[in-house]
């Protein structure tokens, strides 16, 4: 893994896109058929917009594999799609416990502490992320628009 992340942190060519997918591959498999059967509905059910099935086949994969970091980090999107975001936080926190370079967890911490109004942190976080995978648009875009808005402030 340390190899692909080096190579995701390059700017140079378009090997950080194979070294992002495969990173994303390894991140999506737990070691168990049936335990990545329900990460895949609980994606098909978020895809769908049925969130409250998301939450459920999420739940049952974080009881069944506390240490998959990608259960968690699912589970905190659909959370926070509910409207939940301290179950979405706390979900972030263990993902990140579990696997501190997943990028999409820090970007939706940012994303959440922007929302809360919490932009200094928000910030920091999506510098974070991106330090982590610097090819990430929304991340991109959270701190120009941060950067923006303090500019806006500051004037």
């Amino acid at each position: 893994m340390d190899s692909l992340f080096s190579e995701l942190s390059s700017q140079q060519g378009d090997g950080w896109m194979r070294a992002q997918s495969d990173i994303e591959r390894i991140w999506s498999r737990s070691g168990s058929a049936a335990l990545d059967l329900l990460l895949m509905r609980g994606e098909a059910a978020l895809d769908a917009g049925d969130v409250p099935a998301a939450i459920g086949h999420l739940t049952a994969l974080t009881e069944n594999a506390p240490g998959f970091a990608a259960g968690w980090a699912a589970r905190a999107v659909a959370f926070q799609l509910a409207g939940e975001t301290g179950p979405a936080m706390a979900d972030l926190a263990q993902a990140l416990r579990l696997e501190p370079r997943h990028w999409p967890s820090v970007t939706l911490l940012a994303t959440i502490l922007e929302d809360m109004g919490d932009t200094e942190r928000a910030l920091a976080a999506y510098r974070e992320s991106l330090a982590i995978n610097p090819h990430q648009e929304e991340a991109e875009d959270g701190v120009a628009r941060l950067m923006a808005e303090s500019q806006g402030q500051d004037a």
